[in-house]
């Protein structure tokens, strides 16, 4: 529940999205606690879910990911079992690296990083023509990325 944040749970969590190394020291001197009251409100803050997990944010492009492609899929079925079917062989495939259930047209908007575009092209005929349910692929592609960093907004405005 978001209501039951307060300023420090906001602070804390604003300066853990910008900086998840933060030792516990230097966090709790940011939000202005000692170091123990620190480490129970970020305990509790994993605990009740508003933090799911920690990691690095890499860089696609020096990795040799030169294409990011956002693709549309249209299902000829709509049965739970073939979304079911979809969605588990999505989560098999590292180059998709995030995929939404959308409304509208489509039915499904997949993220997939690439080499460049020759090896996109055989990455649609050999993997996503092949999953289950797929009636309809569109794809577009990023020229630049604008907005990369997904953080996501713990004011006491947004939330």
């Amino acid at each position: 529940m978001p209501s039951s944040l307060d300023r420090t749970d906001r602070a804390l969590l604003a300066a853990l999205q910008d900086n998840a190394r933060l030792t516990i020291a230097e966090l709790a001197d940011q939000v202005a606690l000692t170091t123990s009251p620190c480490w129970r409100r970020v305990k509790l803050l994993e605990d009740n879910g508003y933090i799911t997990g920690y990691q690095a944010v890499l860089s696609p492009k020096s990795l040799g990911f030169g294409v990011t492609a956002f693709v549309s899929i249209m299902m000829d079925s709509h049965t739970k079992d073939m979304a079911l079917a979809f969605e588990q062989r999505l989560m098999e495939i590292p180059e998709i690296v995030a995929c939404h259930n959308i409304s509208g047209r489509y039915d499904f908007l997949l993220e997939i990083l690439a080499r460049d575009l020759e090896s996109f092209g055989e990455f649609t005929r050999e993997v996503l023509q092949r999953l289950p349910g797929v009636k309809e692929i569109y794809s577009s592609f990023s020229y630049k990325a604008v907005k990369e960093r997904r953080v996501i907004p713990v004011s006491e405005k947004h939330i």
